[in-house]
């Protein structure tokens, strides 16, 4: 069974801004958390639905995948998490979410103790690149903005000489309880923030984050054979973790510019060309030049008709980390002539005169048949 829509999960619009999201989403989880429904698997299912929705509407690098992709960008090792797929929290992480900032948390901590080491977040990089790119492949350099380690404290945050230090309230856990009326909720610890630890001296330079931003050249292998919307995981080049932690991952997503000449479908390739009418009736020849550089010659048989297609093997895309290679496929318009001059209608009209039932065969038997179409209605 298909998932449902997530912005319809949470009954917000697609354009619902972060505040929008979060009232909406504290609304229902009031309405169908576990403990106010004892034993109703349905408000459970529900409850977990709208979780999985807001982590992902939440998260801007989450939500523009999904909004371009759906559902299929978290399938398979997609966006999010260091390629993990999606992976709600559990009840009390969503109770957090809801009583965290009335009781004093930053609300929608996550983060569990680990010396105050966080992932950084991952990124997203729009790339377009030729047909003609596409086709051979290409490195290419980029530049990023993005958060990288601090050189000056090495990423703990700290003023060199100093180090991060336990934290009091928490004792490094970085989670506390607080008793509310029936419920003992456990919550993001208010000091550290779910660090475990605290600076009492932060780095002058990233004023204790131990990260920095600064734009970053990094160089992208295109393999041959890429296809449009194809998405490149470079892992680790994302923003630098919070005081020392793992770095997230950069992915590139592809678009391919529309060509001129050709369409792509897969590893094929489709060219209309445009021939005269007399080339199609008497026969000709014309060259092609294709995405590998070469020209091919088309033979165009005598009474060649519209819509008649050449097929020229293995002119087409290379399929992407494999030796085979898609084909060209011709297809033929033929124009009418425009402005003609007194002695080419004269021509013409000469040359109708003389045609025959043979000449016009496909015209002759329709016109044939729609009389005995009409003949029949009238009988």
């Amino acid at each position: 069974m298909a998932k449902a829509d997530f912005y319809e999960t949470l009954g917000v619009s697609r354009t619902a801004d972060e505040k929008e999201l979060k009232s909406a989403f504290r609304k229902l989880a009031m309405k169908l958390h576990p403990d106010k429904n004892p034993g109703d698997a349905e408000a459970e299912k529900k409850f977990k639905e709208i979780n999985e929705a807001y982590e992902t509407l939440k998260d801007p690098q989450k939500r523009a995948a999904y909004d371009r992709f759906g559902h299929a960008a978290f399938e398979q090792g997609g966006m999010g998490g260091g390629g993990g797929g999606f992976q709600s929290g559990g009840f009390s992480d969503i109770f957090e979410d809801i009583f965290g900032e009335m009781m004093g948390g930053r609300g929608g901590g996550r983060q569990r103790s680990t010396g105050g080491r966080e992932r950084g977040a991952d990124l997203r990089y729009n790339m377009e690149i030729t047909l003609e790119e596409a086709f051979t492949g290409k490195t290419a350099q980029i530049r990023v903005p993005t958060s990288i380690t601090c050189d000056l404290c090495t990423g703990t945050g700290a003023k060199p000489g100093t180090k991060p230090t336990t934290c009091a309230t928490c004792q490094g856990s970085g989670r506390v309880r607080a008793a509310q009326g029936f419920f003992s909720i456990e919550r993001t610890c208010p000091t550290c923030h779910g660090r475990g630890q605290t600076i009492a001296d932060p780095c002058t330079k990233c004023h204790g984050h131990g990260r920095v931003t600064e734009e970053r050249s990094l160089s992208v292998s295109i393999p041959s054979g890429i296809e449009d919307g194809t998405r490149i995981r470079l892992q680790g080049e994302g923003e630098a973790g919070l005081r020392g932690g793992p770095a997230g991952d950069l992915y590139i997503f592809l678009s391919v510019k529309p060509h001129e000449f050709f369409q792509r479908d897969g590893a094929d390739l489709y060219c209309s060309v445009p021939i005269s009418m007399t080339t199609a009736a008497l026969g000709g020849t014309f060259d092609v030049v294709t995405l590998d550089g070469t020209k091919s010659r088309v033979s165009v048989p005598e009474g060649t008709q519209p819509g008649k297609q050449f097929r020229l093997k293995n002119k087409g895309m290379p399929v992407l980390r494999s030796a085979q290679t898609g084909d060209l496929y011709i297809q033929i318009q033929i124009e009418t002539p425009q402005k003609l001059t007194k002695r080419q209608r004269e021509l013409l009209q000469e040359f109708e005169q003389l045609s025959s039932k043979e000449n016009n065969p496909q015209s002759t038997g329709f016109f044939a048949r729609m009389k005995d179409f009409f003949d029949t209605l009238s009988d």
